[in-house]
């Protein structure tokens, strides 16, 4: 699949000067876009049709999140998180884990508007087992937002996720209350000088270590190094979810932490995140996205 978007201003420039007999001769040799029909005229082919349609979407698409209020538009994200087939677990733990606390809340409190249903209600319909457990927890929290710690329970949290870990891996984590009330209720900062304690413990980081539990190694990640989580975001879906989640990230970041992503982005695949996009879009959508990336990298 090639880029996405259009080059609007050289398809004005084409299609302006275009006489009838141009666009005859243009549509008789585009067979790869346009069908000879039985009553002797060309006509699109509706799948060139719908992709053409589809990238014409993504620069409007890319100005409606930029103007849209936050709390619309991460309420909006929820509903099509756990939507889309399969779900975008993913996307709803980025939503819960890498706003403030009253961010989140604002968009809790937009999804009712919008929904007539809390998000938590939203959450234990559409999701079983551990699943629900975990991200009904991570959306109905309100954490603490300052820097104290408590000291004393930093070790014994970092000993309760090493021993879930070592123990019978995959069923004794997922069923460990004590690592899912650790990280549904403890700050940021507490859980990110439990991740430094347990790298300096145990030689290696946590979430490398939950590397076969995708949905907690993305709970780490989100709360404890978000341009990490954002930069795999970006480069890891299929074509199109992949476009979806640059586009997200570039239009929801670029006021918080881009300056962060976009150097993590360049030491992790060895090339800057503005030449990402040039290669991936076209047009008014790339102009956009690069100017983001660019007024979020001065700022």
């Amino acid at each position: 699949m090639g880029p996405h978007g259009v080059e609007e201003k050289s398809m004005l420039e084409i299609l302006v000067k275009c006489n009838p007999a141009d666009l005859t001769t243009f549509r008789k040799n585009s067979t790869y876009i346009f069908l000879d029909d039985e009553y002797c005229f060309e006509k699109w082919d509706p799948f060139h049709m719908k992709s053409l349609e589809i990238k014409f979407l993504h620069f409007q698409r890319a100005v409606i999140q930029r103007t849209m209020h936050p709390w619309e538009r991460d309420a909006l994200l929820v509903r099509k998180s756990l939507e889309e087939k399969p779900p975008l677990y993913n996307l709803l733990i980025e939503l819960a884990c890498t706003r403030t606390s009253d961010e989140f809340l604002g968009a809790r409190k937009a999804f009712q508007c919008l929904y007539s249903e809390s998000v938590e209600e939203f959450v234990a319909v559409k999701v079983q087992g551990f699943q629900r457990r975990l991200l009904v927890a991570l959306v109905s929290t309100y954490r603490y937002e300052g820097m104290r710690i408590n000291e004393a329970a930093i070790k014994l949290e970092c000993q309760k996720h090493a021993r879930a870990i070592k123990t019978d891996h995959r069923n004794k984590i997922e069923n460990d209350d004590e690592v899912l009330r650790i990280l549904t209720t403890r700050s940021k900062h507490h859980l990110k000088t439990i991740h430094k304690c347990y790298k300096e413990d145990y030689d290696s980081n946590l979430e490398e270590d939950l590397d076969d539990i995708q949905i907690l190694r993305d709970t780490v990640n989100c709360l404890c190094a978000p341009p990490i989580y954002f930069d795999t975001a970006m480069s890891i879906c299929p074509a199109e979810q992949e476009m979806e989640a640059l586009t997200r990230v570039i239009v929801t970041r670029t006021d918080v932490d881009m300056k962060d992503i976009a150097a993590e982005f360049d030491r992790k695949y060895g090339a800057p995140l503005i030449e990402r996009i040039e290669a991936a879009a076209l047009g008014n959508y790339r102009d956009f996205l690069v100017a983001l990336v660019k007024s979020g990298m001065a700022n």
